[in-house]
Order: structure tokens, then sequence, then C-alpha cells
């Protein structure tokens, strides 16, 4: 008979998922801590989520521009009416005195005028947290989900941009993350590269090849963004060896990657086309290498690549080592994710899998910051909630610094203690608990908490009493 090893259980929680749900988590992960999270990676769809209110992606860009063009013909309709009224009002009051003026309201304060109905985008943006919050706080372990926060950071968008992103930003994670969480790194660099939500995030609608017939004719040239965050951050990395000239290279190369608009000239609105118009003619060289002009294919070829490049490798299995283990990573960890990503062509999961074996993983001090997604997560699944509405979670995420898909950049949101461990951090963390706990209508007896989500993991400093020394705060802000 195995005995469970209640600190391995911990530690797969809480390391590679979101904590224990405090009914039975702890003793079956601890029963057989590295298959507990094998296990949850053998279940078929595992990483995949649909839902009411989350439309795909083209239908969700298609009622937001209908509802543009219905407000624009609201306001329009709202504006020729008030300037009518002055004339028809003053017929008979101009005529006795020529000199008098009506003001007519400006067209901002027409527009307010506007019943404030909650629009496409904030409605598909509400329902698709909702769902991403419900399945992390449900989850049995919670790897998945973990890793699918990962790979959304790691390839962000912000829906701070714009309501394009807004209304997009749920369907991009679910049609370019999710799927390939556990598949192939190329698949999933193809399918976020070409998704329009990134496309628009990185402005590659606005690149044109200068020599392309659409260059030509409106003057117009390369926008590397897309290029340029390609490689300095979703594959080769800031020292993977690329130059400026590879980055105006791949810029071309991607010319003509763009979204279909309103209109539907170039195809369903809202999905990803090609417009060859706008495409650099020729080949190009990119890290040494020619790549014929193929269309798409010259893209796709760049990008299958850039995934199988070594300094690929290195770079998703340090952050990968940094997400899961350690701000400072250890090397041997990060040169055997390295070997298994390169050896299985960017398999990812045979990358987790990896992870999970390593002796690393089970013996690295458990120091790692939770982010406040984690924090926030970590706290309903101890308390057994399940939100019905996102709104508090929103609200709480914004509060500590990390509001819902909206990174300060194209790098996303840091994943080091640094970031978020400063005495303002930690305050706003205790606030935020203490305001959950009250919401509580039968709070629980704080040991028999621990006990059902720390076990005996939990040191004797987290299980003294509160006017002893301070106590540890492991299981809740660290992993």
């Amino acid at each position: 008979m195995t005995v469970p090893d209640f600190k391995a259980g911990f530690i797969a929680l809480n390391r590679f998922g979101f904590g224990a749900r405090g009914d039975g988590d702890l003793a079956a992960a601890a029963s057989d801590p590295r298959g507990f999270l094998k296990a949850e990676l053998a279940q078929p769809g595992i990483a995949l989520l649909e839902g009411p209110g989350m439309p795909r992606t083209a239908p969700a860009l298609q009622a937001m521009f209908a509802d543009e063009d219905r407000k624009k013909a609201e306001r329009e309709r709202m504006t020729a009416e008030a300037a009518a009224q002055p004339a028809m009002a003053t017929d008979t009051s101009m005529a006795a005195n020529p000199n008098t003026t009506v003001a007519t309201p400006p067209p901002s304060q027409i527009a307010n005028g506007l019943p404030k109905l909650p629009s496409p985008e904030q409605l598909v943006y509400r329902a698709e947290a909702l769902a991403r919050f419900q399945r992390s706080a449900q989850a049995r372990a919670g790897l998945a989900e973990r890793l699918v926060a990962f790979w959304a950071n790691h390839f962000c968008v912000s829906v701070a941009k714009s309501n394009f992103i807004r209304i997009s930003a749920g369907a991009f994670e679910r049609e370019a993350i999710r799927p390939h969480v556990l598949g192939r790194f190329s698949d999933m660099l193809f399918a976020v590269e070409s998704h329009p939500a990134m496309l628009h995030y990185l402005d590659n609608q606005q690149s044109t090849g200068p020599n392309s017939q659409a260059g030509l004719r409106q003057k117009r040239g390369l926008n590397e963004n897309l290029a340029r965050e390609i490689m300095e951050l979703h594959t080769l990395g800031v020292d993977g060896g690329y130059t400026q000239d590879d980055v105006t290279s791949l810029a071309r190369i991607l010319t003509g990657w763009t979204i279909a608009g309103r209109a539907g000239k170039l195809g369903e609105p809202g999905t990803f086309v090609f417009n060859s118009n706008a495409h650099e003619p020729g080949p190009q060289v990119l890290l040494g290498k020619t790549y014929a002009p193929e269309g798409t294919r010259q893209g796709e070829a760049a990008l299958l690549d850039l995934a199988r490049h070594p300094a690929t490798a290195n770079h998703i299995a340090t952050k990968l080592s940094r997400h899961f283990v350690a701000d400072e990573p250890p090397v041997a960890l990060v040169a055997r994710l390295a070997g298994v990503f390169s050896a299985t062509d960017g398999d990812l999961k045979a990358v987790t899998l990896a992870l999970i074996d390593a002796p690393e993983a089970w013996t690295a001090p458990l120091t790692k910051m939770r982010t406040p997604y984690e924090f926030l997560i970590a706290a309903m699944r101890i308390t057994g909630r399940v939100p019905e509405d996102p709104g508090a979670l929103l609200n709480s995420l914004s509060m500590l610094g990390m509001p819902f898909w909206t990174p300060p950049g194209p790098n996303g949101f840091p994943d080091t203690a640094a970031a978020w461990a400063s005495p303002e951090g930690m305050k706003l963390r205790l606030d935020v608990a203490l305001q959950s706990a009250s919401r509580l209508r039968d709070p629980p007896d704080p040991r028999e908490l621990l006990d059902a989500i720390a076990g005996a993991a939990a040191s004797e400093e987290t299980r003294r009493p509160w006017r002893g020394p301070k106590p540890s705060n492991k299981g809740l802000l660290c992993s």
C-alpha cells in the first residue's frame, strides 16, 4: 500500500494547479502526485471551453460591426432631427427678429442621449471571463487551466487596445490557445499569428509591402510590430540571435496577412485573409535562409522554422520553468525541457510531462509568488465559491494590478515575485481576502480549512496562533 505523501500532494496542487478545493483534492493528490496531474492531461479535450454568450471570432466581430453601424445611423438621425427642429420653430419668430438664433446641441450630446444598453463587446467579454473563472474554480487539478493562462499570457492581446480586441479576446484564447496547449507549438504559433485578434493588436493590417500593388499605389509601407514580437517574445527570445534586418524580412513575409473588414470585400467579415495585393513580392531572407514567394506558404514556412529553432526551445523552456518552479529556474531543468521540446518537434504535452517528472519541480523551495489571478482563483477554490457573475473578480483583478486580458504590453504580465510582492501589493491582497471572507455566510474554521488544503504539508509556523511569530502565507500566496 502506498503511503500518502501530503507534501508532494500539496506541491502538485499548488505548483502545478490553483490549489485544493477542500473536498478531498489533497488526499487524492497525495496518493499519487504525478499520476494525479497526468490523469488530467489524459482527458480528451481537457483544455477546450464552450458556453452561452461566447461566439466564435467572426460572428462576434460581425455583431460588433452591426452594432456600430446601428449606433452611427441613430446618431445621424438624431443630429438631422435636431438640426431641423430650430428651423421649424423659428418660422414666425425669426420673421419678427431676424437676429434670433437657436443653439443646436453638438453631436456628442446627441450621442449621449442614446439608450445606455450593454454593448455586444461588453456582454461577450463578461461571458468569456465568467467561463474562464468558473472552469478554473471547478477543475480537479487545474494544470490544464494553468497552461491556458500561461500561454494566453505568452501570446497576449489587450482589451484596452479597442472594442475589436474586447469582443474577440475570449474567442482568440478558445480558438488559438486552448486547442494547442497539449499539441504542437508550431500549430499554436500559426493559429495565434493568423488570428484576427493578434493581427489587430499588433497592427499587421496596417502593414503593406512597399513594392506591392497597394504599396506603390497608396505610398504605404511596413509595420514591423508583429514581426518583432514574434521573434522577441513569441519564439526566439530577445537574445535569440536575430537582427533588425531579420525583423524587416519577417515583416515583409507577413505583409498581406490581414482581416476581412465589415464590407466583406476580401472575405467573410472578421476572418483572417491573405491580401496578395498588399504582399511584398519576391523572395525574402530570414536568419540566413531564403523563402520563396509563395503567398501565405512563405509566412507558414518562416513560422515553422522559427518554432523549430534551438533558441525558441530554450526560450520556451525557460519561461515554463520560471512560471511553474522558480523565478531563477534551475539550469538543468531548462536544458531538459528544451531537449524534449526539440526532440519531439515542439510537442507541448511531452514537455509538460517532462516538467511533471523533473525532480527539480518537486524539490525546489515553495517560493514562487502567485499572480493576482492565481491568488484569487486559489481563494475561490479554498472557500468552495463558483462565481455566477464575473464583476467581483474583474474588479479585484483591476485593484490588484492585473486587469483581465489587459497586460501592460505585448510581453504580458510579469511572472516573478519582484513584480507582485511590494508592500502595497501585499496590503491589497489582504484587503481583497478580507472582503471575500466578509461575504461568506458560513465561514469555515481556519484550522479545518488548513487541514483540507495543506494537511501535513503545513508548517508549524503556519499552524501557530497569530499572537506568536508572524505565520507563513505559503498556502495561499505562494506555490
